[in-house]
């Protein structure tokens, strides 16, 4: 693993000289620029820091072709120099992207830069000290900034934690370790089962898990692992059998998206070590097999090898990983308790520039067999998903024109060979406000609907629209059962999401849109190279091609398939026997 992160960041070395900018008349000059963008940045993904670190773990690694290559210092220095520059004055950075003068987004550079500084600094290099004086400037400047900042999401917090932490040990700030207790106060965002807040499979949760590994060192608070420990081990079922993590139902910007275990490797890694946990052990080796270079500024598991020596040796005796299993998340979480306990908290369900992520906590059922996975949802678009072999039936939603949109199911019980999802919409009419209630614009030549006070209309002639699903293992493979009663003549549409990279091989579709048929009937077959599903029960109740607000996923092939209530229909997925219980 560890010569073949030299080997990767000696790449990336020279792909970064490439991309800096030695103009002098730029604005730019000395930073990285970002290819999407064609824009140098400071910031932790795609900015000139994580460049930073490349060349850093190279300039004083013997095993590195750059090991004290001084033309690679001179690029080091310009670069230190570009950061300073573009550090704000109350000594944030602002990233590129929506977040401005943003403390979360300057925590995430200090992390990174924090642990480039400590390695560099081991080096006694004369040579390296007029960087080392710019990246201590640039950390002094961030301390106003992190003892005084806030942040937008949970996982925010734990960060700023671990930067705070590394503020601490360098500059030996009291207030550092004060501000990281105010937000460590706040308790864990986690499920017992080690789910946190938004539900992050591809990106978040691997933050939290590093973060919180630095900052219980850094701050000495080793309670701060137990967190961790939860959350990797839920994500021992949360993983596809070709390495692709579960994101079905993340609350963030991963949802549906192709992730691979990397971001986990570093927290698999240490707490291996620390634990002597064998199946840490065996999931880290499973996470490295995706690292194809060391990661960003933030999280560079190589400054992080350099600086701990003993993650470069292989690791201890790994346990066999499950390749078979059914496992419920969140079952027994009193979700709804927590709920209920909302109005209390006195934001009045508002929050800005955020959200509340009430579907925290939400079960999910996971299933493998082989090369054969299988995810059910509650509280997102989709309530199923399956892979096998090469055939990714990325999910399965229910749409209506009740509640124009998806219908999240918000409740699964465990049944014998499978479960019953529920989800439940209600849609009502508000009547007029009592006059002792009206505010005095109402009694104007001018009343604006926004100044009445509508949380105080009576709610009449209320609707409820719920469907079930009962989810059933068979020999064949899956059944899916939908149905609801009422209200009648509700126009419906089951939409069947399957990956760009397979093909239709047969069944009864009509063209919708680009990638998107109407399924009407026949047996419909979808196949990637030597595997595939077939799929029975299409039916067109309804000409209807969408339902609004119910967008499609892209890259992706849809297939619809139209329904009006009261239904009660029946799909049966068979799998190829080749793939089947392996």
């Amino acid at each position: 693993m560890y010569k073949q992160l030299v080997e990767s960041n000696d790449r990336a070395v020279k792909e970064g000289l490439s991309r800096q900018v030695l103009d002098p008349q730029s604005r730019y000059y000395g930073g990285t620029i970002d290819p999407g963008t064609g824009i140098a940045w400071v910031n932790h993904t795609t900015g000139t820091p994580t460049d930073m670190c490349y060349w850093g773990a190279a300039l004083v690694n013997p095993d590195s072709a750059y090991y004290l290559d001084e033309a690679l210092l001179a690029r080091l220095l310009l670069a230190t120099e570009f950061v300073l520059r573009f550090q704000h004055e109350d000594g944030s950075i602002s990233p590129g992207w929506t977040n401005f003068h943003s403390p979360p987004d300057t925590a995430f550079v200090i992390v990174g830069y924090a642990q480039l500084y400590q390695l560099l600094a081991r080096k006694e290099w004369q040579p390296l000290q007029p960087v080392l004086d710019n990246m201590r400037l640039f950390l002094e400047r961030t301390v106003p900034v992190m003892i005084t900042g806030g942040c937008h999401t949970p996982n925010h917090r734990w960060v700023l934690c671990a930067a705070l932490g590394y503020l601490h040990e360098l500059f030996g700030l009291e207030e550092a370790v004060q501000r990281a207790d105010h937000w460590l106060a706040e308790g864990m965002d986690i499920t017992p089962d080690g789910e946190w807040t938004e539900r992050s499979n591809g990106i978040y949760s691997a933050v939290s898990d590093i973060m919180l590994i630095h900052a219980a060192r850094l701050l000495n608070r080793p309670q701060l692992l137990d967190p961790v420990r939860q959350n990797l081990h839920m994500m021992v079922y949360l993983v596809h059998p070709s390495g692709e993590v579960v994101t079905d139902y993340s609350g963030r910007q991963d949802l549906g998206s192709v992730h691979d275990l990397s971001p986990y490797y570093l927290p698999y890694a240490i707490l291996a070590r620390s634990d002597k946990d064998e199946l840490f052990a065996g999931m880290a080796e499973w996470a490295g097999r995706s690292l194809a270079d060391p990661g960003v500024c933030s999280v560079n598991a190589l400054v992080r090898m350099l600086l701990e020596p003993e993650l470069q040796q292989p690791l201890q005796a790994a346990a066999p990983l499950p390749v078979k299993y059914e496992e419920m998340l969140n079952g027994d979480f009193l979700r709804h308790s927590y709920l209920e306990q909302m109005d209390d908290a006195g934001h009045g369900g508002r929050i800005y520039h955020s959200r509340l992520h009430t579907d925290f906590g939400a079960p999910v059922a996971r299933y493998r067999d082989g090369s054969t996975s299988v995810t059910l949802i509650t509280e997102t678009p989709s309530f199923f998903a399956l892979r096998h072999g090469a055939v990714r039936l990325l999910a399965v939603q229910v749409a209506s024109y009740f509640y124009p949109g998806y219908v999240p199911m918000q409740e699964m019980t465990k049944l014998p060979e499978g479960y019953r999802l529920a989800g439940e919409q209600k849609k009502g009419y508000y009547g007029p406000v009592e006059e002792a209630l009206l505010p005095p614009t109402s009694r104007t030549p001018v009343s604006p609907w926004y100044l009445l006070p509508h949380q105080s209309r009576p709610l009449t002639h209320e609707q409820t629209f719920r469907v079930q699903a009962e989810v059933q293992r068979t020999d064949e493979g899956w059944t899916i059962r939908l149905h609801c009663d009422e209200p009648a003549e509700v126009m419906t549409q089951v939409s069947f999401i399957f990956g760009s990279e397979g093909s239709f091989t047969s069944g009864d579709l009509q063209a919708a849109d680009e990638d998107c048929y109407l399924w009407s009937g026949g047996n419909l077959r979808y196949a990637c190279g030597e595997d595939w599903i077939e799929l029975t029960g299409g039916g067109r109740e309804h000409l209807a091609t969408g339902v609004r607000e119910a967008k499609l996923q892209n890259n992706c092939k849809a297939v619809l398939v139209n329904a009006v209530t009261p239904f009660d229909k029946t799909f049966s997925i068979t799998l190829s026997p080749s793939m089947h219980g392996e």
